[in-house]
């Protein structure tokens, strides 16, 4: 029997397999007015094909919980009651066909105010633009602003537009919320010494770097039900400090196992192990599952439950990292935007028991 089609229950949700689709930017709501970051027909088509698919979860792209936390000004947003409806619509269709809705709220900091990736996915020159916020005025790479470094009013109004945006998830239909704290954004830039040198309460020592995101895991805990998992979502390296040739610190595997144990304390009930977007020039080793490691250690050293994405494209690698215990589900990244029904060929291929929908069953 596949381990991958087993279901997996978390606090009172039980999902029913391990093949899940990870958050991934579509770019393409409206970047002003009353639409601005609203959900639109092709939010729906694109999530409603993996749902019809036969994704287990499916982890809705990074929401932006303010208008300045957006990556690009075509992101979706969670800071008002149109865009709460609109999430309505995806996340019935979704339950109607046996995946759960999950959602990831989201903060750009420093990589905020950026062109979608095929304008080129650079700093935003034009008066759709605005300033970057960060845990130090330092920009991401060359090219980019210098941030505006947040005061400590500042860090406590995000905390609070995090838990604001998880009660409309809630609202909307959600059962699972997920913070991201990976990638280079707000959270990862706090985390981090190469981006955080701060010398006050958020900066400086391990506890104080981590400081805002268990701020913000306890705000979203304290208004999501008991019963529903909350996941964060980690870079568990920024490839800099295990690279022997390069000089700079970053975060690293070690402080991932460390933090991951505060994350548990704290009510996290997964940890989503990716890794990088934190420094552009970093010397990353792709390949495939070449995230797994990562995850593995987490799940042996702390018993925390797992998640892993990276260039996992074959059913059987993605059965046999479950079947090794190297995590308890598998996200899909880009497979799933060229194989929506991935899910549905997997389960053929590992003899998984998958429904169909009925309209599609003849073909099964």
């Amino acid at each position: 029997m596949s381990a991958l089609f087993q279901p997996l229950t978390l606090r009172s949700l039980t999902v029913p397999h391990r093949a899940w689709m990870a958050p991934m930017c579509q770019y393409s709501a409206e970047a002003a007015g009353p639409g601005a970051g609203v959900a639109n027909d092709w939010h729906f088509a694109h999530y409603a094909a993996r749902a019809a698919g036969g994704t287990g979860l499916i982890l809705l792209e990074a929401t932006a919980v303010s208008p300045e936390g957006r990556i690009s000004a075509g992101d979706l947003g969670l800071w008002n009651d149109t865009q709460t409806e609109a999430l309505r619509r995806i996340t019935a269709f979704l339950k109607q066909q046996g995946s759960v809705p999950g959602i990831q709220i989201a903060h750009a900091g420093r990589k905020a105010s950026t062109e979608a990736p095929w304008r080129g996915g650079g700093p935003v020159e034009s008066e759709e633009g605005w300033r970057t916020l960060a845990p130090s005025p330092l920009p991401f790479q060359d090219g980019h602003p210098v941030p505006a470094e947040l005061t400590v009013d500042q860090i406590k109004e995000i905390v609070g537009q995090f838990a604001a945006s998880a009660r409309r998830a809630l609202a909307a239909g959600f059962e699972v919320v997920e913070v991201h704290g990976a990638h280079g954004y707000l959270i990862n830039e706090f985390l981090s010494p190469h981006s955080n040198r701060r010398t006050d309460e958020y900066g400086g020592s391990f506890e104080n770097r981590t400081r805002f995101a268990l701020e913000v895991v306890d705000a979203v805990r304290a208004v999501w039900p008991d019963e529903l998992p909350v996941f964060f979502r980690i870079s568990a390296t920024d490839w800099l400090t295990e690279n022997p040739e390069d000089a700079r610190e970053g975060w690293t595997g070690d402080d991932t196992v460390r933090f991951a144990r505060d994350l548990r304390a704290h009510g996290v009930d997964l940890l989503d192990v990716s890794t990088g977007g934190l420094a552009p020039d970093a010397r990353i080793p792709v390949g495939p599952g070449y995230q797994v490691p990562f995850a593995q250690r987490v799940k042996e050293e702390t018993g925390l439950p797992v998640a892993v994405a990276g260039l996992i494209t074959d059913p059987q690698h993605a059965e046999k990292i479950v079947t090794e215990g190297a995590a308890d589900a598998v996200l899909l990244g880009r497979e799933l935007l060229r194989d929506p029904f991935w899910a549905q060929r997997a389960a053929g291929a590992l003899g998984g028991d998958l429904r169909a929908p009925r309209q599609y069953a003849r073909a099964y």
